[in-house]
């Protein structure tokens, strides 16, 4: 039997057939579908409407999500609808797991690479806070094949994918600057005409984040050098009520917009939002629709294509060229980072700060914009 402790297994998903589950609720190493709280079910329908099961699947991924989950409406959603598009162009299966603490990751980690009824092609870890144990993880199972999100982890056996988040949390900055220095006014929110106030709150304070924080008080400062900007972490991924309290507190000291890079906590920057008549920005998906009770005030979203960094990564798995030990880094340039505008909001924005968005993003593409990766530095 795994030496792994199942009560860790709070949460198992995935597109695995029931028969797949079966195996991997025996002695195989895989993550089991049983016990406190856990949750399994069915998918993986390919395009010709056949399941794909571990038996006939091209490949079978493993799949551990970041803290907060499923249903954040942001950077795990997103992951989970590149391995959904990968499930149903490449004919492939998955389970995966979702942690509620970082703990759980080595656990969840080696379940998948010990594996061998099925055995997992690859291994995919979504977010930064994996990085120490899959560093663990890959030296332990040097001949299972890992991709990591959001990190690098050196390895032959590691595909790593980062994005240029400051490059996209900098066009969310120019938004931001521009409107709060006008009398705007759209959907549930206005900006308030004597005060130039905007905010920003994360999630986990760490170099990551950073990068959003900074990118966002650039932009801000490139659009106004005269807007203050508050910050705020909440120390957590999944504290709604955390990421409420934070943004409260930044509107009732004036500020007119909130950017959040925070995954599930932002949800309480939305609701503070509605509740102050203000705005808000999203983050990793177009939060506008993955959280459509709030699109009266989500203005724009810094989407972050981490389905395209899973789905990259699993289609290189099929097609036999894992690209193991290398970074993939995904920017403006080549569409890993945008600013999207909000689908409720988007079409009352000026459009002379639509111009100084886009033109700000060109100037980052061409290197006429060097974007600061570091707060202390913006």
């Amino acid at each position: 039997m795994s030496n792994f402790d199942r009560r860790d297994f709070v949460k198992v998903t995935g597109g695995l057939g029931v028969a797949g589950l079966t195996g991997l609720a025996g002695c195989s190493g895989g993550p089991s579908g049983d016990g406190g709280g856990s949750e399994t079910t069915t998918g993986g329908e390919t395009s010709d409407g056949e399941t794909t099961t571990a038996a006939d699947a091209a490949a079978n991924i493993g799949l551990v999500y970041g803290t907060g989950g499923t249903g954040d409406g942001s950077f795990n959603d997103q992951a989970k609808q590149g391995i959904e598009q990968a499930v149903e162009e490449l004919d492939v299966a998955y389970q995966s797991a979702e942690p509620d603490e970082v703990s759980q990751f080595s656990n969840y980690q080696q379940q998948f690479a010990s594996s061998t009824d099925p055995n997992y092609d690859l291994v995919s870890c979504i977010g930064y806070l994996q990085a120490d144990a899959l560093s663990e993880s890959a030296s332990q199972y040097p001949d299972q094949q890992f991709q990591i999100v959001d990190s690098t982890v050196e390895g032959d056996n590691v595909a790593s994918y980062v994005f240029q988040e400051h490059e996209g949390s900098f066009l969310t900055g120019v938004l931001a600057g521009k409107l709060t220095t006008m009398s705007f006014e759209a959907g549930a929110g206005a900006t308030q005409s004597d005060s130039t106030n905007v905010g920003f709150v994360g999630g986990v304070e760490g170099d990551l984040i950073g990068k959003f924080e900074a990118g966002y008080k650039a932009g801000v400062k490139y659009a106004n050098d005269d807007v203050d900007i508050q910050t705020s972490y909440v120390g957590s991924f999944n504290d709604p009520s955390g990421g409420q309290e934070a943004a409260l507190a930044m509107y009732n000291s004036g500020a007119d917009i909130v950017y959040h890079a925070s995954g599930n906590t932002g949800t309480g920057v939305f609701q503070a939002a509605q509740q102050k008549g203000r705005f808000a920005i999203g983050v990793d998906r177009d939060q506008s629709l993955t959280k459509p009770s709030y699109a009266d005030v989500i203005l724009a979203s810094m989407v972050k294509r981490v389905d395209t960094a899973v789905y990259n990564c699993v289609k290189n798995v099929v097609d036999e060229s894992f690209d193991g030990g290398s970074t993939t880094t995904l920017g403006l340039q080549d569409g890993g980072v945008a600013c999207v505008y909000g689908d409720e909001l988007g079409g009352d924005v000026p459009e002379d700060v639509k111009t100084a968005v886009a033109d700000a993003r060109q100037a980052i593409i061409d290197g006429d914009i060097d974007v600061p990766t570091d707060p202390n530095d913006a």
